[in-house]
């Protein structure tokens, strides 16, 4: 019998089920008819190219974090002028 190749799409979808929704390996591995060494391997491969995808996201998360404080900080600064413009109007 020869050897199953999977693509990378099925192997990225096990990974998931084991690492982010917390599945036993063994499990997956009963489930989709695959050995725990190969989905030990596919979990190996992918955290390793996924880290430098992780670390954009999370300098991402900060830049846009920082962003919606500055953003917030102005309108809070319009509301109150508006409001002052608006008793001297009066």
């Amino acid at each position: 019998m020869g050897k199953a190749k999977f693509c990378d799409d099925f192997k990225r979808d096990a990974v998931h089920q084991i690492t982010e929704r917390g599945y036993p390996v063994v499990e997956v591995s009963r489930r989709l008819g695959v050995s725990t060494h190969s989905l030990y391997a596919w979990k190996k491969q992918f955290s390793k190219s996924s880290d430098g995808k992780d670390d954009d996201q999370a300098t991402e998360i900060r830049r846009l974090k920082r962003e919606l404080v500055r953003v917030t900080e102005e309108r809070d600064i319009l509301k109150k002028a508006t409001a002052y413009f608006a008793k001297d109007a009066r």
